[in-house]
């Protein structure tokens, strides 16, 4: 007889940052995956960075990621499980916060979290723990779950918000990634939007270069251009943890699929607060 006791978690953002009704959120995705063009990749996709804002904002962005995955399992198998790498807005907790629980609750039903992908992870490196304190009300990792259903409808999740931006730490989650990987099928999502600033010029200018840096697989370039007062990517560290461990699979270069920002297509926002939004897929 099982006798977990279930601990059901729910997406809090739900109304807000995306619909907070099955029909609405079932017919938003559907149309952001269904207005991307991907090209043709090379090999299967290992992870993603996806952009985690409302969704009438990154949401066409985003679409571009999970089409990619949708055309890739199908040519590739599905991931058993998909671990999303977040951050904390709030800038709670050190060291990785996997949410614990049994479920986590969308509009579109219930996603299974996988404890015992949990617990090779946390096996790997005591940074790494349960903790659900900083998961309340973030959006980084729960933005993300609606595409995973989606696209991903077998699939169960890990959701671990990273509170470090050390490299070394990072490095060191990367690694357990690799662990986990090499018993489970896996995909790695990096949540992250890019610059905010008024400037568009310079949201533009900035978010290409940083882009650049990631296609070429180029971490330290990544690095050296982010800082408190210009943070090319505000999940930097899930967009560091994912390159890493891309890189330790074998990804060598990364594909752009897809970059706007709010004031592409939102000119109204110049000037005011302009935020960058890119996918981007590493393969092997």
């Amino acid at each position: 007889m099982n006798t977990e006791r279930r601990v059901a978690r729910a997406a809090l953002g739900a109304g807000k940052w995306f619909p907070g009704t099955r029909q609405e959120l079932t017919q938003s995705i559907k149309a952001f995956i269904a207005e991307a063009f991907i090209p043709e990749l090379d090999g299967s996709i290992t992870a993603i960075i996806a952009p985690h804002a409302g969704y009438i904002y990154s949401g066409p962005v985003a679409g571009y990621a999970y089409r990619a995955i949708q055309e890739s399992t199908a040519i590739h198998g599905a991931p058993e499980t998909v671990v999303v790498l977040g951050f904390s807005h709030r800038g709670e907790g050190q060291g990785v916060a996997l949410m614990d629980g049994t479920t986590f609750i969308t509009p579109l039903g219930e996603i299974p979290l996988d404890s015992t992908a949990a617990s090779i992870l946390i096996g790997a490196d005591p940074r790494i723990t349960y903790d659900y304190r900083p998961h309340m009300g973030e959006h980084s990792l729960e933005n993300q779950v609606p595409f995973i259903q989606t696209v991903l409808p077998s699939a169960s999740l890990v959701m671990a918000l990273i509170g470090s931006r050390d490299p070394a730490s990072l490095d060191s989650l990367a690694k357990a990634l690799a662990v986990l990987a090499g018993k489970k099928k896996i995909l790695v999502v990096a949540s992250s939007d890019m610059l905010h600033d008024p400037s568009y010029e310079k949201v533009r200018k900035t978010d290409q270069a940083t882009l650049r840096h990631v296609a070429t697989m180029n971490i330290t370039g990544v690095l050296h251009d982010w800082d408190y007062s210009q943070q090319v990517f505000c999940g930097i560290g899930p967009v560091i943890t994912a390159m890493k461990f891309a890189e330790r699979r074998g990804c060598v270069k990364a594909t752009v699929l897809r970059y706007r920002n709010s004031g592409d297509d939102y000119p109204e926002s110049r000037g005011q607060w302009v935020v960058g939004y890119g996918a981007v897929v590493f393969t092997v």
